[in-house]
């Protein structure tokens, strides 16, 4: 079976075409072709022998994502796409328009295996992780169809980044080099529902990156109603992981709370949720709850809202309110899907 070129890092890249008996200087020149450039085929790679590429051919493969569907929200011009991967399962893949520039949020699995009560992702349950190739083309192909390039990278769409970390590791490693897109570091969010070995792990390897802790409850009991991977990793070990990663990596951790109907925007709530927090170097990022209709959760109204975070920022944390961007596509926090099913077309 033939290897996916496009998900190796340049040092592995390096050692496989050394294998085949190629000149040193070629993996930086298939490198570039692949990620600087971003062909499609070998045929393409034109200061290549033909020999040479006859034999990367009969090696290896560069699948491309097809998006089988873009949508275009009316309000705020965020794009939604549906990429078909070449075993026929499809993931979803989220551009959003900023001042600042554009943002790509990327599916790391098709379906997931945490199940969170509120999210649509794990509704069909779990697939397959999805290979370091198919995790950067989905930056390539939205970024061609966008047509500017793409400066932000949040790892937020369907599938938990750190449950398949080692293809996340190797992707990151790829969209960062000089010699592809170039991705800073600091410009990248993972968000995770609190693996911890994986927090420990990626302080050591991304210290850069910003990190983003789904927490959604101020306690336990809540916690695990809402978010089943509570009950293997607790909010107290949770909590302990991310004060080791803000103290090796020196940077704020961000929590997101996304805010549902009586379920977990009382009063009460909030103020359990800033002595939870007191002292620890962090953001919270308060989200309003996207409905997915199968679900049953219901987003926390303005007022409500409104209360829950004058709680916080009285309290002396740092809270702010995301906004909202491609809710009439279901493309918001939470609405990502990895089928064909119950999207909606225009």
């Amino acid at each position: 079976m033939q290897e996916d070129i496009l998900g190796l890092p340049f040092p592995v890249l390096q050692d496989k075409l050394a294998a085949l008996q190629l000149p040193a200087y070629r993996a930086g020149q298939v490198f570039t072709w692949l990620h600087g450039k971003r062909v499609h085929s070998f045929a393409e790679m034109t200061n290549l022998s033909n020999n040479d590429r006859r034999l990367l051919t009969e090696q290896y493969c560069m699948p491309t994502l097809f998006a089988e569907q873009a949508l275009r929200s009316d309000r705020d011009d965020t794009r939604k796409y549906l990429f078909r991967l070449a075993d026929r399962e499809t993931i979803e893949s989220v551009v959003m328009q900023y001042k600042c520039g554009s943002s790509i949020c990327i599916s790391t699995q098709v379906g997931c295996k945490m199940h969170c009560a509120f999210c649509a992702s794990g509704m069909h349950g779990f697939k397959r992780n999805l290979t370091a190739g198919e995790i950067v083309g989905q930056v390539y192909e939205a970024q061609r169809d966008f047509g500017q390039p793409i400066t932000r990278l949040v790892l937020m769409g369907v599938g938990e980044p750190l449950d398949n970390y080692a293809n996340v590791r190797d992707a990151l490693h790829i969209l960062t080099h000089p010699d592809g897109q170039n991705l800073g570091r600091r410009r990248i969010s993972l968000s995770t529902s609190g693996i911890v070995p994986g927090i420990e792990t990626l302080a050591h390897d991304f210290p850069q990156l910003t990190l983003s802790v789904s927490l959604h409850a101020p306690n336990d009991a809540l916690r695990s109603e809402m978010m089943p991977v509570n009950r293997t990793y607790p909010l107290l070990a949770v909590l302990e992981a991310c004060r080791k990663w803000s103290a090796r990596t020196r940077r704020r951790i961000t929590f997101e709370y996304a805010l549902f109907d009586n379920v977990n925007d009382s009063d009460g709530t909030a103020r359990e949720l800033a002595a939870l927090l007191k002292g620890m170097f962090a953001h919270v990022n308060l989200i309003t709850g996207n409905e997915v209709e199968e679900l049953g959760y219901r987003r926390s109204t303005p007022d409500r809202i409104r209360a829950f975070h004058q709680i916080l920022a009285d309290s002396g944390l740092t809270v702010t309110l995301r906004r909202t961007l491609g809710r009439d596509i279901s493309g918001a926090c939470g609405q990502l899907r990895s089928n064909r099913e119950n999207l909606p077309r225009k």
